[in-house]
């Protein structure tokens, strides 16, 4: 039988929001890869372990060599399905040689903190990447959650928006740190927004 590249999500980092699935495909792992504080966090002791740096060939080069003698467990933030290594890996190994187990993301669990349904929500990634300025710019009723960097920070995006139409008056939400002890929210509006520092890594969610 040949072996898998099994892609975990787990989760937006608090195990109690990873599936009951994935923590099985994990505690089973022989071989697995993923960031130094997931592997720190939820790897097996006894496993084989390769960090997920910025040298992504580096990456598949490990799992391509471990999968000719077992399955391979790749751990992800948040789901799979939304800007994860999945895309990288769905260029090397087929469809039949993946299985893919989704998580909890960020967003859902910012959108459920605000009691927001987000089916109507444009989802925006400015993690490491130029916003497109078409999915942002703004009309009347629209609901956006973004993802931050350290370039893209929320007072930087806050900006961005009202560049893009957006009113002055328009509702921010920021979500830091979903799932953990220390996790924080801050209700603001885009006049405030620009004046807020920090929050680097963490969902933002904008309406009308």
């Amino acid at each position: 039988m040949e072996h898998k590249v099994i892609v975990v999500g787990i989760g937006p980092g608090s195990p109690d929001y990873m599936l009951p699935i994935a923590k099985q495909a994990i505690e089973a792992a022989t071989v697995i890869a993923g960031s130094q504080r997931a592997l720190d966090s939820f790897a097996p002791a006894g496993a084989c372990k390769k960090v997920i740096g910025a040298d992504i060939d580096d990456v598949i080069q490990f799992i391509s060599s471990k999968r000719s003698a077992s399955d391979v467990v790749v751990m992800v933030s948040g789901d799979p399905g939304y800007y994860s290594l999945l895309a990288a890996l769905r260029k090397t190994f087929s469809v039949q040689q993946l299985k893919v187990i989704p998580g909890v993301s960020s967003f859902q669990l910012a959108f459920a903190r605000l009691g927001l349904p987000w089916q109507d929500a444009t989802l925006v990634s400015m993690h490491g990447r130029e916003p497109d300025k078409t999915l942002i710019q703004y009309s009347p009723k629209k609901k956006m959650g973004i993802l931050t960097d350290s370039h893209y920070t929320p007072r930087h995006i806050a900006q961005v928006l009202l560049d893009q139409g957006w009113p002055l008056t328009s509702s921010v939400w920021i979500c830091a740190r979903l799932s953990y002890e220390n996790e924080e929210i801050i209700h603001s509006d885009l006049r405030q927004t620009c004046l807020i520092e920090g929050f680097s890594h963490c969902v933002m969610v904008v309406t009308e």
